[in-house]
């Protein structure tokens, strides 16, 4: 089995806790091909939950990491039987160490064997990570029931754990419901576009859905053309995009639609349906094309695909709070993030103390706001 030392002022052994009875060990191995068969198995089915899915952090790793970033997996094990897993990221010098998230990232968290106890699996972990340099985890799931016991072990490692808001994630809830029935819960102004522009569907207007095979090269080549025309900016990392369509049309995931007015394609979108619930990534339309609303025809056009072929219980505008988000859903989660920080060294204290001091002004900020607004 290959470890790696690790990292933020900790050389790694291959065991460093022992409770009574059998030896807990925590390894660090530096590549998903490292990992033992065991550990890999903690990894969620991408057709349950993608994000938690082994095929997700193969996309990120490859094609979505900043240069200099590496991966490094922390895997906990009782008796030789892995029972815990936290994918992080940082250079190759040991700087820089977070979670294994990106800028697509819509969910993110530690993996377990099911009933056993996190608290040990962070009491083991915050060891790991105790050190000079404060460690971010991002993209948590604020609502996962493990959270608070793993935090709970973080702190009894002696880190000061930080709460702060990471983003918001727009869903709705659509199990049993038509499309008709959907659509009725939109804001009027929403339902009056869609009906005013579709009425150009017939001749003028051309919906295909792109799931994989023959089609997907078209399809990629479609995406790219309409983000490059679109009001987008440039993606920080032009291939992830592309790999991971590729990958998720391979697992028949991939929900690629594309919305053509004549010849021209004038809006494209990419979902990926895993665990009953469909995940919109990213869209974009042909600015030139704008007044046709050709982003909120095909938006229409795939929620009405998902819910009438495809029966799926939840749709999950992913990451951001883009204000269009709103009105194809009625609610909000909060992704949070967690700053660990080692009371022991200055960077640690300097952190919690600009914590306190940022959640200080939060606090008279909105003290003052419902001032005015009284």
């Amino acid at each position: 089995m290959h470890t790696t030392p690790f990292m933020n002022g900790l050389a790694l052994s291959g065991t460093i806790c022992v409770t009574e009875g059998e030896p807990v060990a925590l390894c660090v191995h530096d590549a998903l091909a490292a990992l033992p068969d065991a550990a890999l198995e903690l990894f969620g089915d991408p057709g349950e939950d993608f994000f938690a899915s082994r095929l997700w952090f193969a996309t990120l790793i490859a094609h979505g990491l900043p240069a200099g970033c590496v991966p490094r997996f922390a895997v906990c094990s009782a008796g030789g039987v892995p029972f815990a897993l936290l994918p992080l990221a940082g250079r190759a010098d040991g700087t820089g160490l977070g979670a294994l998230t990106g800028p697509y990232s819509c969910a993110y968290r530690p993996f377990f064997v099911p009933g056993f106890p996190a608290v040990e699996a962070g009491a083991l972990i915050g060891r790991l990570l105790r050190g000079p340099a404060p460690v971010r985890l991002d993209s948590l799931e604020a609502e996962a029931p493990s959270l608070e016991p793993f935090i709970a072990g973080l702190r009894s490692a002696g880190l000061a754990v930080l709460r702060f808001d990471h983003f918001g994630n727009w869903h709705e809830s659509v199990a049993g419901r038509s499309f008709t029935d959907y659509l009725a819960a939109r804001p009027g102004a929403l339902r009056a576009t869609i009906r005013r522009k579709a009425r150009r569907a017939g001749t003028e207007q051309g919906f295909s859905l792109v799931t994989g095979g023959a089609a997907l090269a078209d399809g990629i080549a479609a995406y790219e053309a309409v983000y490059a025309r679109s009001w987008k900016e440039p993606e920080p990392f032009p291939a992830f995009q592309p790999a991971l369509m590729r990958a998720a049309a391979e697992a028949g995931l991939l929900r690629l639609g594309v919305l053509r007015l004549g010849e021209q394609v004038a809006a494209v979108q990419f979902w990926i349906v895993s665990g009953g619930r469909a995940m919109l990534l990213k869209l974009a339309h042909d600015e030139a094309l704008a007044q046709a609303s050709p982003g909120t025809v095909l938006t229409a056009l795939m929620i009405e695909h998902l819910l009438r072929e495809e029966r799926i219980a939840e749709l999950d505008f992913g990451r951001g709070d883009d204000p269009y988000k709103r009105l194809w859903a009625a609610g909000r989660r909060q992704r949070i993030g967690l700053v660990l920080a080692d009371p022991r060294s200055v960077r640690g204290i300097a952190e919690i103390g600009h914590s306190f001091v940022g959640a200080g002004r939060r606090r008279l900020m909105a003290v003052l706001g419902r001032g005015r607004r009284s």
